[in-house]
């Protein structure tokens, strides 16, 4: 029973995730740091210099396939998630919470993005949000 009552704590969970790679992959196909990575990439695969600029495109092209999928992704569990969830208010702040801390660490992986202090203080907060809405939700459930 208990493995069905939190089921949607995984789907809230990955939706929240791919929100977050949603996002990388949006900035990938935007940002300056896909022409490095386009460079780097076409020299280590002696792509010719004069077919750079379509490798460039291709990459970003897929990047942005890569965004819509895993938008598509992310509603698909997002919804399965509220379906299965007694509250959206649960099921909306863990997925903002994790697209938040997964956002973080692929900002600071991918590009270099740094994390300071105050930023660690706020990720505390909200980390702490979710436990406390999620032990009252195991309150509530016992109460019943």
């Amino acid at each position: 029973m208990a493995s069905t009552r939190y089921k949607w704590l995984t789907f809230a969970i990955a939706s929240g995730a791919c929100a977050a790679i949603n996002g990388t992959f949006a900035k990938l196909t935007t940002g300056p740091f896909t022409s490095s990575l386009s460079h780097s990439l076409a020299l280590t695969l002696h792509v010719p210099e004069s077919h750079s600029q379509i490798f460039e495109y291709i990459l970003r092209a897929l990047f942005f396939a890569l965004n819509l999928s895993f938008d598509a992704l992310m509603w698909g569990l997002f919804t399965r998630a509220l379906t299965l969830a007694s509250s959206t208010v649960h099921v909306s702040v863990l997925n903002t919470g994790t697209n938040f801390l997964v956002a973080a660490t692929a900002g600071w992986a991918v590009f270099g993005e740094k994390l300071p202090g105050l930023w660690w203080v706020g990720a505390g907060m909200l980390v702490g949000g979710c436990l406390l809405i999620g032990s009252r939700e195991g309150r509530e459930g016992e109460k019943k």
